[in-house]
């Protein structure tokens, strides 16, 4: 598929691939990484909370860039299960950028400011200092990243495209796997033999900061887990800044 100009922020005006039907065995996940990696070179980055779906891209980024950039938010609150897996991946794919990304502010520095456990009084505020405020600088200048958000998660998810103006970042942001089912996820990762967090084994279909993340009952509802007891489902990082 020839797409003339380089799609910006400035420029956008919708996904290049929305009509576009691919029949490939990784329902066009690959094929628009590659024209990610063709268009945007190095500069692309992916943002990875190396849940299942993010081994999956680590996977399938390697294939087509070796060389990739991949941030992971690091909080400084996530499962020790999660940082044990990002070990993992850097020994199987050594010549990945892998970059752990943290806050300004340490936990006491935090706590000293906005008081202790702030994930338990403000999860907003937790979530834009620890993740949103980070991910601003990583992004600051970058045309493009890549995301793992699949149309099933949720109903905040199901309009996704393959290529999105993000508003939040001001930036392009590109989610290959918007056609991906939780079935597909696992029967790739299950395929590939590929390492996963071992917490996926026991109810844990979405994870996050340890504090937020607890297992999950309802199959129907993968993110019920997150920020239990909170009218939250998402960080936002996917959501339009106000």
């Amino acid at each position: 598929m020839m797409i003339e100009q380089r799609i910006l922020y400035d420029n956008f005006t919708d996904d290049p691939f929305k009509n576009q039907r691919f029949t490939d065995e990784t329902k066009g996940a690959l094929p628009v990484l590659q024209w990610a990696y063709e268009t945007y070179g190095n500069s692309v980055v992916y943002a990875c909370s190396f849940g299942a779906e993010g081994i999956v891209l680590v996977d399938l980024i390697a294939k087509v860039q070796p060389e990739a950039t991949i941030v992971f938010l690091d909080t400084g609150v996530h499962f020790k299960e999660t940082y044990e897996l990002i070990e993992k991946v850097k020994i199987k794919y050594p010549s990945l950028n892998i970059q752990l990304k943290k806050p300004k502010l340490t936990l006491e520095e935090q706590a000293k400011k906005y008081g202790p456990e702030l994930w338990k009084t403000e999860p907003d505020l937790c979530c834009f200092l620890r993740k949103i405020r980070p991910l601003e600088e990583v992004l600051y200048g970058v045309p493009a990243w890549i995301s793992g958000l699949r149309r099933e998660q949720s109903p905040s998810r199901k309009n996704t495209d393959f290529v999105n103006k993000d508003e939040r970042f001001k930036s392009i942001k590109i989610c290959p796997l918007i056609y991906w089912t939780w079935e597909d996820v696992w029967s790739y990762i299950r395929q590939n033999e590929l390492p996963y967090n071992i917490l996926h084994d026991q109810g844990y279909p979405s994870i996050g900061c340890e504090p937020c993340t607890l297992p999950v009952t309802d199959p129907n509802n993968q993110r019920a887990g997150r920020w239990a007891g909170f009218n939250k489902i998402e960080c936002g990082l996917h959501t339009p800044a106000n």
